[in-house]
């Protein structure tokens, strides 16, 4: 099992060890653990390589063909 070291801001913080104290959560790792996996698979993340997008299609241009928004032509002025 990997470990990480996680800055929170304090409401989160807070709120972690409300849960804890509430006891829907053994102790701040479980907690942290748990609402990671939840965050995680909300996003419906695969590990199956054969899913991974192909680079043309993780990047919608190559490199030539990005404008840079400043010199684009819009209808806004001043």
């Amino acid at each position: 099992m990997s470990r990480i070291k996680l800055s929170l801001p304090d409401q989160v913080d807070s709120d972690i060890q409300r849960l804890v104290e509430q006891g829907e959560f053994l102790n701040r790792d479980q907690a942290v653990e748990d609402l990671l996996k939840r965050g995680i698979s909300a996003y419906n993340v695969t590990t199956d390589e054969s899913e991974s997008p192909v680079d043309d299609e993780m990047f919608g241009q190559t490199t030539s063909e990005q404008q840079d928004p400043a010199q684009m032509d819009d209808d806004y002025g001043f």
